[in-house]
């Protein structure tokens, strides 16, 4: 119930943290489970929450291990249907709990599901291609559901990272029996053949959006000036402590759309009181005010910066 809460709010939030998302071949989102979804990794939960957003039927993620390592993070992670895989770097000893994430997939799948697994298994913030990992084809090899199994290559690239006002495209490719990529009776050669394939669709599915920025009138401008003063109080305390809390991480785009999307709202109401007990000026206007102009702040950023 949350998820199917969350998802309209999140694609709202997202029209105010990307100045731009481009998605090819979009009625690839009307497609149902089971489906297996194999994604490039460019930038952490970020990547996820972007795919997620537009899925009509529910997609259930993989996700790195490390970040349910607390209580309250697994149980938030858990809600989002987030389930946790590990790598030889979070621990040799957390492997075994591997199973648990396989044997759930094949679970979801086998019940019309959709699951998406970052084929990389690792996020360097670049939109270049890493060298794939074994998850997806181990998943694909290991479903013995009633109904054909469908894989869907989906390619995310970004103009930056670490920046609000980012631009986005995403590339659905065409969906493909899983028994094609699967051709052999040898289970290393369909492991090694499955990556073969899905690079090969990645490849050009991955699709860097220009840096380039059209230019505004000065009314849009003067408005957006507007918008930063009217933000910026809220806006450079998130970013300060989100810049803190995500040094030298991969997190920090879904760490800063994760902390607007919950208090952004929380800043809108305790505006609005003040404006109105104080000033006298009408909620609703504020709530217009702020909202369109943070729009236009989006809009105006220079993607330079």
């Amino acid at each position: 119930m949350i998820y199917s809460i969350l998802k309209p709010l999140i694609r709202i939030a997202l029209f105010f943290f990307c100045r731009k998302i481009y998605i090819q071949n979009k009625s690839a989102f009307n497609l149902k489970g089971p489906l297996l979804l194999t994604a490039n990794h460019p930038n952490s939960f970020f990547d996820a929450i972007l795919i997620g957003a537009f899925f009509k039927q529910r997609v259930h993620f993989l996700a790195r291990g490390d970040a349910f390592n607390k209580p309250y993070h697994r149980f938030l992670l858990s809600l989002l249907n987030m389930i946790p895989i590990y790598r030889l770097s979070e621990g040799k000893e957390n492997l075994v709990n591997n199973n648990y994430a396989f044997a759930a997939s094949k679970k979801i799948l086998e019940n019309k599901g959709i699951v998406l697994i970052f084929i990389e298994g690792i996020c360097l913030l670049t939109n270049q291609l890493q060298p794939f990992k074994k998850g997806a084809a181990r998943i694909a090899l290991d479903y013995q559901g009633q109904n054909a199994l469908q894989i869907l290559p989906i390619g995310i690239a970004y103009d930056r990272f670490n920046a609000w006002g980012k631009t986005v495209q995403v590339a659905l490719g065409n969906p493909i029996l899983a028994n094609e990529l699967l051709p052999f009776a040898e289970r290393a050669k369909n492991m090694n053949h499955f990556n073969i394939e899905i690079k090969h669709r990645l490849e050009q599915l991955i699709i860097v959006p220009s840096t380039s920025q059209t230019k505004k009138g000065k009314g849009l401008q003067l408005f957006a000036y507007l918008g930063i003063l009217l933000h910026q109080p809220f806006f450079s305390v998130i970013q300060k402590q989100v810049k803190s809390k995500t040094n030298r991480t991969v997190f920090y785009d879904s760490v800063l759309f994760g902390s607007l999307f919950i208090l952004y709202p929380f800043y809108l109401i305790l505006i609005s009181i003040i404006a109105y007990w104080f000033i006298g000026i009408s909620t609703y206007f504020i709530l217009v005010l702020f909202i369109i102009s943070a729009r236009t702040i989006v809009l105006c950023k220079n993607p330079a910066k």
